[in-house]
């Protein structure tokens, strides 16, 4: 695939974690945390991400259940997966998640373990989850 730029989210009723990529120099990079009021995102927020890195294409992280089957969230992440296509014209894919917010907790808590001086907050989890979800995309994409 060639060089783009790719924003991934890590959907959330709460919270959604945004990260960036470019698939040239195959890394991602937390951005931010878009709030959500009882499931609905903050649409100018994530129209100011969108504004912000003109992505080729978005990224969705989709949970299963460890037996592979739909997790609770798979109704509401296909809900703002087709509000995404509808609102911003761009490819979305879904990468099939597991346990993404907790590998990204604990990638959040060795970081304070080698001295970083900030609790990890929920917020953090969100974005490093995103990332999380953008390397899975990458690894299959982007060979």
């Amino acid at each position: 695939m060639s060089n783009m730029t790719v924003l991934g989210f890590d959907y959330g009723k709460a919270r959604i974690g945004v990260a960036v990529a470019n698939t040239l120099a195959g890394v991602a990079t937390p951005q931010s945390t878009v709030m959500a009021r009882d499931g609905v995102p903050d649409w100018d927020a994530i129209t100011r991400c969108l504004q912000e890195w003109k992505p080729a294409r978005l990224v969705v992280g989709m949970p299963r259940k460890l037996d592979g089957t739909d997790s609770a969230m798979q109704e509401p992440i296909e809900r703002f997966i087709r509000q995404l296509q509808g609102r911003y014209n761009l490819p979305v894919d879904i990468v099939s998640e597991q346990l993404s917010s907790r590998e990204a907790e604990q990638r959040l808590k060795l970081a304070r373990q080698a001295g970083r001086k900030r609790k990890v907050r929920k917020e953090e989890i969100d974005q490093v989850a995103a990332a999380i979800i953008l390397e899975s995309w990458m690894q299959e994409h982007c060979p």
